[in-house]
């Protein structure tokens, strides 16, 4: 029996810029994803990746199956879906029998989604906090209007408009 290396690709997506980046891991850190689920929280370093949590939100194997968070193992399903992950949908109320990958990351996944969940800053880039300073008014501009005023406004104007 041939015992192969794991091997992932890793997608990691930043929601605060908006970007995602992709890396592959083998070997000993490939092996350190086995097992684990969707929704856990691991270390980046662990992974050689930027000092942060990641958050493991999705995955598919090498063939496109989806995995899918409440389907429990590694294993591959038929499962009827009406909505979520490897469902759209074509008309409303529809429900479809589709071929899903449960949510444990096994050798045949081919691909891991991760979520940055928290940035970790080293000790010597700590920021002092700031402190807001609200700007004078502008001249000829009052504070905003609360909503009863701009409701009384609004009574005025209809009697305006009903009069002429």
């Amino acid at each position: 029996m041939v015992n192969a290396m794991a091997k992932f690709k890793l997608i990691v997506s930043d929601p605060g810029t908006g970007k995602s980046s992709v890396s592959e891991v083998e070997g000993a850190r490939a092996q350190a994803l086995m097992g684990r689920s969707l929704g856990e929280t691991i270390d980046g370093p662990a992974l050689g990746i930027s000092p942060s949590k990641l958050l493991i939100s999705g995955g598919c194997d090498k063939n496109g199956v989806p995995m899918r968070a409440d389907v429990h193992g590694g294993v591959k399903r038929y499962i009827v879906l009406s909505s979520g992950t490897g469902f759209r949908s074509t008309m409303d109320g529809e429900r479809r029998r589709k071929l899903v990958r449960g949510r444990t990351i096994t050798d045949e996944t081919y691909q891991i989604n991760f979520t940055i969940r928290s940035k970790e800053v080293a000790p010597e880039q700590h920021q002092i906090p700031r402190t807001e300073v609200k700007p004078a008014e502008e001249p000829g501009r009052g504070a905003k209007e609360t909503p009863d005023k701009a409701k009384a406004k609004k009574a005025e104007k209809r009697l305006t408009k009903k009069t002429k």
